[in-house]
């Protein structure tokens, strides 16, 4: 847990965030240092409530106005926030201090604080219940709050590291996602007991309920998507590729849109729940965090933790103003999304998920089927999967790939070549479910590409890019000498 934390903190502090133009109805200003974190509207007030994570205070953001127009002193390292409508109460768990603080929003004050686990993070409001659930990262639990005495009445074991919290309405469920065992747990709020586990991608950090679909959305950090689970059956139904480093998620109900917020990449992925697929992608201020939707207004605000700011983005341009549409390829997440037929060599069917940023990809001619390779000098088992792929000519793409490993089993890593020759800008990630294979095309005309998955040993050969033992002890080394400086200076909590 401890290195863990120290590769979160790390991860701020020495990756860069370019500057980014916010896209939309507005910017709202905070002060000068700031570092905005999480966002929620308050529906009673028509206000915007934004943690700042390192002035241990709260802003709030008229909506008429989109002007700061009071600061609640909270605990120390706010990080997540919630807005409970029975009560007219906003709560916001304090990272610093294990505690929560419960503010009136009829007075802008402190009315409560109430101790819980150890590292609280993600907060979530129980309607049906008058319960406010808490994940506590560092003691695997949840904690839940009566809003009724402001006291805690149950703590519920919720997996390793739980991080997000969301409250499905529907079933009377709670979902909270474990970071560190890329799971969700589904916890029943009449028992106060888990009633399922879902596997999902890695890093699952922040979470939101789909009312009008009955769906969970869930940001997977390190490999870039969003995980769909149907509620129904407590299983995954869907996996959508964002931007870089997404973490925080919000669902607008009146446009049936889930909005992912991407650190890495500066961007808001709008998500259509009708199909799962990326319609737009909006540009926001540097490092955004968390996005919240404001029913009354139609809007939606952004917490952008780098540039002090909150962006303010009317939904009615979400998917219409900043649609990707680059025909190069870029490093950038692919945004553009379709599903094509791969037959097996006994005729059966399976399903790739493709990703591209470059929308006239066109594949075709799908197979998977068992052969031989010679990657490693020797010939030896393989599975193939090849197709043919053209798109505008001239132009370039990256694309991605997922391959369910229901057709090419586990423990093994593809090498990709585009018309015999080894693929440029190729990597892959993988989940228990499916391997996510990317590569680049240079100059389109049709193009026969070919995967062959084989043991790692073999694919290394073959120039797959492979993370050396050697490096991650020397990161590692590294990454402790940095943090020994930091904390010697000043106790720093992560902030994710």
């Amino acid at each position: 847990m401890f290195v863990l934390s120290l590769l979160v903190l790390a991860s701020p502090l020495v990756v860069p965030h370019s500057s980014a133009q916010t896209a939309g109805a507005g910017t709202v200003a905070l002060p000068t240092g700031s570092e905005p974190l999480s966002v929620a509207y308050d529906s009673g007030r028509g206000e915007v409530f934004v943690t700042d994570f390192g002035a241990n205070t709260v802003s709030v953001i008229s909506d008429g106005s989109n002007a700061v127009v009071a600061t609640v002193a909270v605990g120390h390292y706010p990080d997540r926030i919630a807005y409970d409508s029975g009560k007219g109460e906003v709560f916001v768990t304090n990272v610093g201090d294990n505690t929560v603080s419960v503010i009136s929003d009829a007075s802008n004050a402190v009315v409560a604080t109430v101790t819980v686990g150890s590292y609280p993070y993600g907060i979530a409001y129980d309607s049906g219940k008058g319960e406010v659930f808490v994940a506590n990262y560092d003691s695997n639990t949840t904690s839940v709050i009566s809003d009724t005495n402001n006291r805690v009445v149950a703590d519920i074991p919720s997996g390793s590291a739980p991080h997000g919290v969301a409250y499905d309405s529907g079933k009377g469920e709670v979902f909270v996602t474990n970071y560190d065992s890329d799971t969700v747990k589904s916890i029943s709020d009449s028992s106060n007991a888990v009633v399922a586990t879902v596997t999902v991608g890695n890093e699952p950090n922040r979470i939101a309920y789909d009312s009008g679909k009955g769906e969970v959305f869930v940001t997977n950090q390190a490999n870039n998507s969003v995980y769909v689970i149907s509620d129904a059956t407590n299983t995954v139904v869907s996996t959508v590729t964002v931007g870089s480093s997404p973490i925080g998620i919000a669902y607008d109900s009146a446009r049936g849109e889930v909005l992912a917020v991407s650190d890495g990449s500066n961007s808001v992925s709008v998500i259509s729940d009708s199909n799962n697929l990326v319609v737009g992608n909006v540009t926001v201020g540097s490092a955004p965090y968390d996005a919240a939707y404001d029913s009354a207004k139609g809007e939606v605000f952004v917490a952008n933790y780098d540039s002090s700011t909150v962006s303010v983005i009317s939904d009615g341009a979400l998917s219409t103003t900043t649609l990707a549409s680059s025909t190069t390829a870029s490093s950038t997440a692919p945004s553009f999304m379709q599903t094509v037929t791969a037959i097996e060599s006994g005729g059966q069917q399976v399903q790739l998920g493709i990703s591209t940023n470059n929308p006239t990809v066109n594949i075709t001619n799908a197979e998977i089927a068992p052969g031989t390779s010679t990657v490693s000098g020797t010939t030896e088992s393989t599975y193939k999967v090849s197709f043919s792929i053209d798109g505008k000519n001239g132009s370039s793409a990256a694309t991605t790939v997922t391959v369910p490993k229901s057709a090419v089993p586990s423990g093994l890593a593809p090498a990709v070549y585009v018309d015999g020759t080894f693929a440029s800008g190729q990597s892959y990630t993988q989940d228990s479910t499916n391997y996510y294979v990317t590569f680049e095309v240079a100059h389109f005309s049709p193009h026969t590409v070919t995967m062959e998955f084989v043991p790692p040993s073999s694919s290394a050969s073959g120039g797959v890019p492979e993370f050396p033992v050697q490096f991650g002890f020397t990161l590692l080394a590294t990454v402790a000498i940095v943090m020994s400086y930091l904390f010697a200076r000043r106790v720093i909590i992560p902030r994710v």
